[in-house]
Parts: C-alpha cells; structure tokens; sequence
C-alpha cells in the first residue's frame, strides 16, 4: 500500500478553508473547529486513493496497517490519526509486537498506546524493563501499564527481582499487589531498610498498605539528619497506613524546603508549612 500523507491532505483542505472563512471565527473558536473538521476528513472522499480516508486503512491487512505505521515514522512522515484509529478498532497486537523489538523511542511510544493494557504485550514489557533499550519516559509507561495488572503479572515480577534485575521497577509494580503475601511485603520491607531510595520506597511501602511497616517508618523518621523530602513522603507513608508523626522538625536550613518554600511564594500561595513541619 503506498504511503500517503493525509495530515498534509488536511493541512491543505485547512489553508484554503481558513482563508475564505478567515472573519468567521476567533483564534479560541479555530482551536474547537480544526479538530472537528479533521474528524470531518476521515469520511471525505480524496480523489488521490479513490476513497476516504478512513476507508484506505479499512481496506489493509493487519500487517499492512503495522507496516504502514512503521514507515511512516521511519521516513518521519506525519501518522494519521485515522490510521490509528483503526489498528485500534481491530485490537490488533500480534504484529504491533515486533515494533518492540528495536530501540527507536518513537515507534515504541506508538507501538505501547496502540496495545494498551493486552495481557499479550505484558512479557515484552517485562523485556523492555529489564534490558534497558528506551529512556526512562518509555519505562514509565510500561510500569505504569504493568503496576495497574499487579496481581495478575506478580510471578514475573517476583521472578525478575529475583534475578536482581529492574529493581525498583519490579518494586513499583509489587507495591501495588492487592492479593497479598508475606513475600512480597518482606521484599518492599527490605528494599526500604537498605537505605537507598528511601522515599520513594518508603511510598511503596505505604502503596502496599500493610501496617506491619509502621514500626520501621517511625524510627526510620525519628532520624534526625534525614532531610525534608524523606521526612514529608515518609511522614505520608506512616499517615496513609493509620499512623501519625506530630513531632516539630526544623528544615529552614534544608535546601529542599527552602526551594518549595520559594517556589510557593511565587505563585502567591505560601501554604500553612513551615520550617517546623
């Protein structure tokens, strides 16, 4: 199937439409009418294809449409929406899955809000998480898909901690078990007790909920050369899992609280903090 650039169709249609419609609308009123003649195009026939739009990607095959996809970002020539659209339709993933395998960002940021949530793509992400082939906004994507599926892919998290690999990606992900387990709140406990990362493990304690942990929050907080970051999220922590920490602590001289402290001012909305928190 040739490539066909319809955005720039569209871009085109847009020029000459603007121009004769040029005192119709405001620049506020544009923003609301370009979307709805965008979608307007998917139905118009283009006499360059012989069809509409949408009817030029009903016609392909899967393959065709995951091909189509991937030359259009390799020769950087705009996506359709209507494209999408319809491997979207088709909840197609068999051959959007190969799109994984490579390390270009763009087609992996596609390929991933295509499939979606499809238990079918859960091991290539698990692969994406471990081998490490795309930036940290492409891993984040992954966990935030995976983590919402906690207790359905637990095992292959479990088993990738166990290999020592994607560390805290494997904790993000455990954090959010529902159907729990000693094993996995051992594992969050001990992450959290190594000192490293504490806040943001001392959030997946209090993500995991189990109140066992109070006890090592409390005197983890009681340390008084912690600084203001850990001490607020594990303040949070305690706080979300039925505890609470009321003792005044003094941060003016902690450079953390002092930029938050600015960057309220700023906006005019200094809030009821203060150095003693």
């Amino acid at each position: 199937m040739k490539l066909i650039d319809f955005d720039g169709l569209f871009d085109e249609k847009l020029a000459q439409y603007m121009e004769e419609n040029k005192n119709k609308h405001t620049e506020k009123q544009w923003e609301d009418v370009i979307p709805k003649l965008y979608k307007k195009f998917g139905d118009t026939y283009v006499a360059k294809v012989k069809c509409t739009p949408k009817e030029y990607y009903a016609r392909m095959t899967d393959e065709e449409l995951t091909q189509t996809l991937a030359e259009h970002l390799k020769t950087d020539v705009p996506v359709p929406e209507f494209l999408c659209a319809e491997i979207e339709k088709r909840g197609e993933v068999d051959t959007l899955l190969p799109l994984l395998n490579g390390d270009d960002v763009q087609t992996a940021i596609y390929a991933i809000n295509l499939i979606g949530e499809d238990a079918r793509a859960f091991e290539k992400y698990f692969s994406i998480l471990k081998e490490e082939r795309f930036d940290e906004d492409v891993r984040c994507d992954v966990v935030d898909i995976l983590k919402f599926h906690a207790d359905e892919v637990k095992e292959q998290a479990y088993a990738v901690y166990q290999e020592g690999a994607a560390k805290d990606y494997m904790l993000e992900i455990m954090s959010r078990i529902k159907a729990k387990e000693d094993r996995f709140f051992h594992i969050l406990l001990q992450a959290f007790l190594s000192g490293e990362e504490t806040p943001m493990r001392a959030s997946y304690l209090a993500a995991y909920g189990d109140e066992r942990a109070l006890p090592y929050l409390m005197e983890r907080i009681e340390d008084r050369t912690i600084g203001f970051v850990e001490f607020q999220e594990l303040k949070y922590a305690i706080e979300a899992l039925g505890g609470e920490y009321k003792e005044p602590r003094d941060f003016s001289e902690d450079k953390d609280y002092l930029a938050v402290e600015v960057a309220a001012s700023n906006h005019g909305d200094v809030g009821d903090d203060s150095p003693k928190s």
